[in-house]
C-alpha cells in the first residue's frame, strides 16, 4: 500500500485525519467522541483497528475530545508535546511518548514525523510533516500567523492541508462578539483566507498533488469564498484543490510517485 491521507472531519466541531504509508496508519487529532470516530471510520469503510498509533497537535477540544478513549478502547501509543500534555487531562494513557516541539523528528513505522511549532492560543501547539520515501505530506491548521519557521518547513511539499478558516469581511460582520473575533483573526488564532492564500505565494507549490483546504468556520467562511482565494495564487491550483466540509468525511487522496 501507497502514501496516502484522508480526512473524518474538519472544523471547530471536530477534526481527524488519517495518514497511511504502507503497514503504518496514523490518526491525526481525535476531535470526536470514540462513538462519532467509529462512525466516521465506518462512513470511509476503514478499520480502525489498522491504526499503529495517535498524534495530537495541540489541547483544544476539538482536536483532543477523543484522544484518550480511543486509544484505551484500542491500545494506541499516544505522541503530542510535553505542554499539550500538561495542559488538558487525556485521562491515563498507557503508552505515551512526548516530544519537544522545537526537537526535531521521529520515525513512526514508515513514517518520518517532523513536528512544527505555530503561533496558537495553546500551551505547545504543532503541526506536522510526514514523509514516507522522500515525499512529504504537510497538515497545517490552528495558527493565527505564518512564521519564517512554517515557510522553510512546508516548502516543497507533495500534498498540504491548510487551513482557511475565515473570510475578514464575514468575520467582522458575523455572530462572534467581538472578543472572539479577536481572538480567532488574532496573531494567535486562525488563519483567514487571504492568509492562507499569502502562504502559498511564499512556499513552492509546483509540487502539489493535492491542496486541501480544511478547518472552515460553518459561520464566518464559505467554501466558495475559500476556493476563490486560493486560485488568485495560481488557477494551476484548481484542478488539485479540495474543500473539506465539517459533517463529511474525504476520500483517500494517494500521494505515492
Amino acid at each position: 500500500m501507497g502514501f496516502r491521507f484522508a480526512s473524518l472531519g474538519s472544523g471547530s466541531r471536530g477534526n481527524a485525519t488519517l495518514v497511511e504509508a504502507g503497514s503504518t496508519c496514523v490518526l491525526l487529532d481525535c476531535g470526536f467522541a470514540a462513538r462519532e470516530f467509529i462512525c466516521r471510520c465506518e462512513r470511509l469503510a476503514f478499520d480502525p483497528a489498522r491504526l499503529t498509533g495517535i498524534l495530537v497537535t495541540h489541547e483544544h477540544g476539538d482536536h483532543m475530545r477523543g484522544v484518550g478513549t480511543v486509544a484505551r478502547r484500542l491500545g494506541l501509543p499516544v505522541w503530542m508535546s510535553h505542554g499539550t500534555w500538561r495542559a488538558a487531562d487525556f485521562g491515563a494513557i498507557t503508552d505515551l511518548r512526548l516530544f519537544a516541539g522545537h526537537g526535531g523528528g521521529f520515525d513512526l513505522g514508515e513514517l518520518h514525523v517532523t513536528p512544527v511549532p505555530v503561533p496558537h492560543d495553546a500551551r505547545e501547539p504543532t503541526q506536522f510533516i510526514f514523509d514516507h520515501g522522500g515525499v512529504r505530506l504537510g497538515i497545517l491548521t490552528d495558527l493565527g500567523s505564518i512564521t519564517q519557521r512554517v515557510v522553510e518547513s512546508f516548502d516543497g511539499v507533495d500534498a498540504l492541508l491548510l487551513e482557511c478558516n475565515h473570510d475578514l469581511e464575514m468575520l467582522r460582520d458575523g455572530p462572534y462578539p467581538p472578543s472572539l473575533q479577536a481572538r480567532v483573526g488574532g496573531r494567535y488564532g486562525h488563519l483567514n483566507n487571504a492568509q492562507a492564500a499569502d502562504f502559498l505565494r511564499r512556499i513552492d507549490h509546483h509540487r502539489l498533488r493535492h491542496l486541501v483546504a480544511g478547518h472552515l468556520s460553518e459561520q464566518n467562511n464559505s467554501p466558495e469564498l475559500a476556493r476563490r482565494a486560493l486560485a488568485q495564487v495560481s488557477s494551476k491550483l484548481l484542478g488539485r484543490l479540495r474543500l473539506l466540509i465539517q459533517d463529511e468525511t474525504s476520500d483517500w487522496l494517494a500521494i505515492t510517485p
